[in-house]
């Protein structure tokens, strides 16, 4: 059933995938591309074209929900009290994100831990702060800062370190083409960075192999 808001793909094999969309946005950025297509040389109405531009839209729609996504309340839907004063790591979470600068894909993986004060969080919820803040257009450095800032001020840990390996297509495809290159950034609040010892043991536990 559709109606003016969303998509419902039928089911199959007992799975239903469900895609909500803003028509009006999927129309309006659909026009644009139809355009683009033309600059580039294309015909936009050859059979292979002819639902690129919505299809675009939707991806673009899509790859950017993060703007509607409030990556604190994904924390505080799942705080606890607990009295455990350990770091606490989550690692190699899977990142998909734009680069602003020529809306090309980078990805790769995080690896984020906290060292609870009072407030642990369900484990779940920090990937999809990750992927809250991911799915907007960003910066490799502009994302390990917030997702760094909302943990520790959502969360008031002792501290937080956040640490991001990823590959940018922006240079792999263009530019440098340098296709093997991948980029790291970290990000630390608290204990992560006045106490050497702290630090050392999260870089040690997030490139070790214990599974």
């Amino acid at each position: 059933m559709e109606n003016n808001k969303h998509d419902h793909d039928e089911e199959v094999l007992g799975y239903q995938k469900i895609d909500s969309y803003d028509h009006q946005k999927v129309n309006s950025i659909a026009v644009h591309y139809k355009d683009v297509l033309v600059q580039l040389g294309e015909n936009p109405d050859r059979e292979g074209l002819l639902k690129t531009p919505e299809r675009v839209a939707k991806a673009l729609q899509y790859l950017t929900h993060g703007y509607d996504i409030k990556p604190d309340e994904i924390l505080r839907s799942a705080m606890f009290k607990e009295d455990y004063s350990q770091m606490v790591v989550v690692k190699d979470i899977e990142i998909f994100s734009m680069c602003e600068h020529h809306m090309l894909p980078f990805f790769g993986k995080a690896h984020i831990a906290y060292i609870p004060k009072g407030h642990i969080v369900g484990l779940s919820k920090i990937p999809r702060v990750v992927d809250a803040f991911a799915r907007r257009l960003q910066v490799q450095e502009r994302l390990t800062n917030e997702i760094r800032d909302c943990i520790q001020e959502t969360l008031n840990p002792a501290g937080v370190a956040v640490v991001m390996e990823c590959k940018h297509l922006c240079m792999a495809m263009r530019g440098v083409q340098k296709q093997n290159s991948v980029t790291t950034t970290s990000a630390f609040t608290g204990e992560f960075i006045s106490n050497d010892k702290t630090r050392a043991e999260f870089l040690r536990l997030i490139t070790a192999t214990l599974h």
